[in-house]
């Protein structure tokens, strides 16, 4: 149990933590202020076995502290090149910091400095995944569909360049807010999407991580100068998702495509909450991203069933997706609703553009989808080869459950 609430902890707090922590001591800092709280974890993992504080926050909050403290006292013994910590540091109000506002302000500046233009593109999102939202490098990787070494290099290169141009922590203004909020949308996003699909072996769905996308992006909403059309239909569309979460998995823990899930189960406030966001998005003559994905989400929540969803205005959001942003995963996409649509010819043309490695460690999407095409055209014998390799791809429990279950079908 102890584990459990550890891990919850960790993923909803640590970046809290560490973005408070580097308010208060910089950002020069960082590397001891994360190991600090990695300890925090560590130290709570084992006393707590024992008897479980009041409040685990407050305890982690208050141990980090003091751990980030001790060490600056023993490098200072040391007589390391350290910054001169003012006096009487013990007695200042720290708790204030500590508050909701000051946490949001805190975290707001955290993500705003991992999107500095000083730090490469690449560099940006992964650490912002590490430092905001308290991913491990395994994560980051498949979120990203990167390789873990990859990640390990990127993060190892950013802190350098946080080090060596010595970065503000704070919330950009004036010019310089709108350069960088593409890069803080593109982070919340990644960081939905893992909670959303997750690559973790036996969980399909994390909630927490959803949940922490959509506190941030809200964090963002408050702010007067990140209020753009961007954020909003960033916001509606994780509402849509997030709507039809219960609905993912049946009581017997199995996988359910859109075409078998109850829609009574899908969440009607959250849907409400999604359309008022998408209404203020469009108060907008150009659409980004996350206005077209929005709107695809919409179209299958407004659909009374799978079979009357309108496939066609689908396949043309995807169109101006791919339009705005070249990817293979939307190339994918587009096949798959070809599919749906029974426009085998077109499904294929798309397939065929499509580099199944491109998609990393979701090449297993491809294959099964490739799989559906063979069956749909009376081609099992290709139909059994492509799902044979989907299943020896996919690494989530579910999702192999989910791809036997069409290969029981299909041998039928």
């Amino acid at each position: 149990m102890e584990t459990k609430l550890i891990d919850h902890l960790f993923r909803y707090h640590s970046g809290k933590m560490v973005s408070v922590l580097t308010r208060i001591f910089g950002l020069s800092n960082l590397e001891i202020i994360e190991d600090a709280v990695q300890d925090t974890f560590l130290k709570a993992s084992i006393s707590w076995r024992k008897e479980q504080p009041e409040n685990p926050e407050a305890w982690l909050t208050k141990a980090a502290k003091n751990r980030v403290l001790d060490i600056f006292r023993k490098l200072k013994s040391e007589q390391k090149l350290i910054p001169e910590i003012k006096a009487g540091f013990d007695s200042i109000a720290t708790e204030e910091l500590f508050l909701d506002a000051e946490i949001e302000d805190a975290q707001l500046r955290m993500i705003f400095t991992a999107c500095h233009p000083k730090l490469d593109p690449k560099d940006q999102i992964v650490f912002a995944l590490k430092t905001i939202a308290g991913f491990s490098t395994k994560e980051i990787a498949s979120a990203l569909l990167t390789k873990e070494e990859t990640i390990k290099k990127r993060l190892l290169r950013a802190k350098k360049t946080i080090k060596k141009t010595n970065l503000a922590f704070k919330i950009p203004q004036g010019k310089q807010l709108p350069e960088r909020i593409d890069s803080v949308l593109n982070v919340i996003y990644l960081i939905f999407n893992e909670g959303f699909h997750s690559n973790k072996k036996e969980i399909l769905v994390q909630k927490e991580l959803c949940g922490e996308a959509i506190r941030l992006c809200k964090m963002l909403l408050k702010n007067k100068h990140s209020q753009i059309p961007e954020s909003y239909a960033l916001f509606a569309l994780m509402c849509f998702h997030s709507a039809r979460l219960d609905a993912k998995i049946n009581t017997e823990n199995e996988l359910l495509d859109l075409k078998n899930q109850d829609r009574n189960k899908w969440s009607f406030p959250m849907i409400q909450l999604g359309n008022m966001m998408m209404n203020k998005a469009v108060e907008t003559s150009q659409f980004s991203r996350y206005h077209y994905e929005a709107a695809i989400v919409a179209e299958h929540i407004k659909a009374p069933n799978f079979e009357q969803t309108d496939w066609n205005k689908i396949l043309n959001y995807y169109k101006c997706l791919h339009k705005i942003q070249p990817s293979t995963s939307y190339l994918l996409t587009m096949a798959v609703v070809c599919l749906q649509s029974e426009n085998y010819i077109k499904a294929n043309y798309y397939f065929e553009q499509i580099n199944p490695d491109d998609l990393a460690q979701r090449s297993y999407l491809f294959y099964g989808a490739k799989a559906d095409y063979f069956a749909k055209t009376n081609n099992k014998k290709e139909a059994l080869k492509f799902i044979d390799t989907a299943l020896e791809k996919v690494s989530n429990n579910l999702e192999k459950d989910f791809l036997e279950r069409k290969k029981k079908s299909l041998l039928l």
